[in-house]
């Protein structure tokens, strides 16, 4: 058992009364892990009978399950390469079943690094609508983009911005807004010796206040009728029911509902949910808030990207895949994306990507990007490759090598495991080069 603050102890004691020796028992206990299925990419049974160890549903989710404790290596295997599966701890996913993101709509995930609330509200979305997901410590995004892009997803913007800025300059555009704020992670002191480490009294105040920033930031962005969902992974009432109840008390065009959900406890605003380790999950808070006054939106669409190297990113699209793309074709400097439909301007917001990365300018053409691939689906490809998830040659694609291809047509080829893409590589004279990104591949 690691040693926790005496402090932290004492107040925990005086929140839960009669149950903190459970909190306590629960703290000699191993942490909860799990993992969470992808349905842009696979079905949970799939994913159950694929993996060599029994999956246990997680309540939290109907995505989720937990990882037994003997699972190890879990991110070499090909089908976390293929996107089939994200890891996650079973109680983070909570936050996102309040929020209950629809197909069609508009999504902010203000701060959304690593990017597994992201993921999931974008699992839900089947590909249609908006997701905005934002991160303001430039340094957490490429963790974001890497994450997004391995899911396979398709309707994401990732910027790196200001909240107020981004919520003022988008205000009104979104139907959800989720409110995943930092925090001082007590629901992480089973996982992390550094948050242990980090916490004190002083940290926790002072994350309350930068959590009411944020919620206040988040305010604008929220239509009419929308719904506005904040979360923290800690237990301090400082910053959970104190957070909600003091933004309440500056936005009255906010009323608070009830989460809606079994899972948890009610938190000391009834209407809200707590889940502590003794729940089965490391901690979470989750309470849900929805616009009860106008809030006109004056966002503009943006404008298509047109001319001969657009030209060439679409005639590289059309040797991929059968179907034209959905969406629309935009250039930044020598990156071409495939954008949502209906994507708004966003000039000086800080936005890296824009949908999926197409493919990249070169002397001529367009070389193709592997964002591309992972978000097709196996049926819409020219050329493919299939492989089985324990074969010997997807482990070797996996750490970059050259396969046979024998038999496959020339050009561009997707590789997919177990019917899902992977990557892809370039096929000549019966061989296909590998192009899986370096940077992923498992090692030796």
């Amino acid at each position: 058992m690691r040693t926790l603050p005496e402090e932290y102890l004492r107040r925990m004691k005086k929140m839960l009364g009669d149950e903190f020796p459970s909190l306590k028992e629960a703290y000699r206990s191993p942490a909860f892990r799990g993992i969470r299925f992808n349905p842009l990419k696979c079905t949970g049974e799939t994913l159950k009978e694929s993996l060599p160890y029994p999956l246990r549903d997680s309540p939290f989710s109907p995505l989720g399950f937990y990882l037994p404790g003997n699972a190890e290596r879990i991110g070499s295997l090909p089908l976390h390469h293929a996107g089939a599966f994200y890891v996650q701890e079973p109680s983070a996913s909570s936050a996102v079943t309040v929020l209950d993101p629809r197909p069609g709509e508009r999504i902010l995930d203000l701060c959304a690094a690593p990017g597994g609330k992201s993921t999931q509200i974008a699992s839900l979305m089947t590909g249609r609508g908006v997701l905005w997901s934002n991160e303001v410590v430039r340094g957490r995004v490429n963790a974001l983009l890497s994450n997004l892009e391995r899911m396979g997803v398709r309707n994401a913007v990732v910027s790196c911005c200001h909240p107020a800025r981004l919520c003022r300059a988008l205000a009104g555009y979104f139907d959800r807004v989720l409110v995943d704020a930092p925090c001082s992670g007590e629901g992480m002191f089973r996982r992390s010796a550094e948050a242990v480490r980090d916490w004190s009294p002083a940290h926790v105040k002072a994350c309350a206040v930068r959590q009411l920033l944020i919620l206040g930031c988040a305010a604008s962005a929220v239509r009419e009728s929308g719904v506005l969902v904040y979360s923290t992974c800690t237990f301090s009432k400082e910053e959970n029911e104190d957070v909600v109840s003091a933004f309440l008390a500056e936005h009255g065009d906010f009323m608070l509902e009830d989460c809606g959900v079994p899972f948890g406890r009610p938190g000391f605003l009834p209407q809200t949910r707590r889940i502590y380790p003794m729940d089965g999950g490391e901690g979470q808070f989750v309470a849900r808030m929805r616009r009860v006054s106008p809030n006109p939106c004056s966002v503009r669409p943006g404008e298509k990207t047109e001319g001969k190297d657009a030209e060439m990113a679409l005639a590289l699209y059309r040797e991929i895949f059968r179907k034209d793309p959905v969406g629309r074709i935009e250039q930044s400097r020598s990156d071409f994306f495939l954008a949502p439909e209906n994507f708004p301007k966003t000039d000086g917001l800080g936005v890296l990507r824009a949908g999926v990365m197409l493919g990249t300018l070169r002397v001529g053409r367009v070389e193709p990007a592997h964002a591309l691939f992972m978000a097709g689906n196996a049926e819409d490809f020219r050329n493919a490759l299939s492989l089985a998830a324990d074969s010997a040659e997807a482990a070797a694609f996996l750490r970059g090598e050259e396969l046979n291809a024998a038999g496959q047509a020339g050009g561009y080829c997707a590789v997919l495991i177990d019917g899902m893409p992977v990557g892809f590589g370039k096929c000549s004279n019966g061989r296909i080069k590998n192009h899986y990104p370096k940077g992923l591949r498992n090692v030796l």
